[in-house]
């Protein structure tokens, strides 16, 4: 069990009392030197057009309230995301999307700093938003527990849905890839089918969950904008 999780420790490597597993995560600035040449290359064209996407899937979400370069943070979040996620199916390199300290500290400061603005901006608004229009009021102190669980509950389930995401796929791939040595001819040859189509899966929930991760973080922080716009009459 303990080589089982070994690639999910973030204490092997350490250099002068550092986990060095974490530097992996910054190997991403590698690519970004690409981006200041006069000639785009084929990753930087993708990267745009992969952006472009983006950009439209988010201005479908804020609709009149999406002003020029307020969409930067989420693609920076989209593409931190994807390439972490990308750079952990490699052999022998650690998956810091894996851990929860690591998804809570993207989840948890976007969803706070909007919490945050809006509740101090407008009390009254935010607090009437946690009874649905209609509510009996016999029910209302229990649609307020709900809702206010609700919505603190939400970087939680942002850090947790991409961190369990990662961990099940790398086992399953750990526990396929080790039957390898107890098997022969035919059953080694679907093993091996298997685990290309597994890891080709992997790829898929690598992109999927950068995906969910960037629109639900826009949809929670769109949610507390528009309280807040509409204190102010826009």
């Amino acid at each position: 069990m303990g080589d089982l999780f070994a690639s999910f420790n973030p204490q092997t490597g350490v250099i002068f009392s550092f986990p060095g597993n974490w530097l992996a995560a910054l190997s991403i600035l590698l690519f970004l030197p690409q981006g200041y040449w006069l000639m785009g290359s084929q990753v930087t064209r993708f990267f745009n057009l992969v952006s472009k996407l983006v950009v439209l899937e988010l201005q479908a979400i804020f609709g009149s309230l999406a002003v020029p370069g307020s969409f930067l943070i989420f693609i920076s979040l989209f593409s931190f995301i994807i390439m972490t996620n990308f750079l952990g199916l490699i052999p022998y390199v650690f998956t810091s999307s894996s851990h929860l300290s690591f998804t809570l500290a993207l989840a948890l400061p976007l969803w706070l700093g909007s919490m945050v603005y809006s509740v101090g901006l407008q009390f009254n608004m935010n607090m009437a938003h946690l009874v649905p229009v209609g509510t009996p009021g016999v029910l209302m102190p229990v649609m307020v527990l709900i809702e206010t669980v609700s919505s603190v509950i939400r970087p939680g389930t942002l850090a947790v849905r991409l961190a369990a995401n990662m961990v099940a796929g790398h086992l399953l791939l750990v526990l396929l890839g080790s039957q390898g040595a107890n098997l022969g001819g035919m059953v080694l040859m679907g093993l091996m089918v298997g685990l290309v189509a597994l890891l080709t899966l992997e790829c898929a929930v690598a992109c999927i969950q950068a995906y969910v991760f960037t629109i639900l973080s826009s949809l929670y922080i769109n949610e507390h904008s528009s309280l807040t716009m509409s204190k102010i009459g826009v």
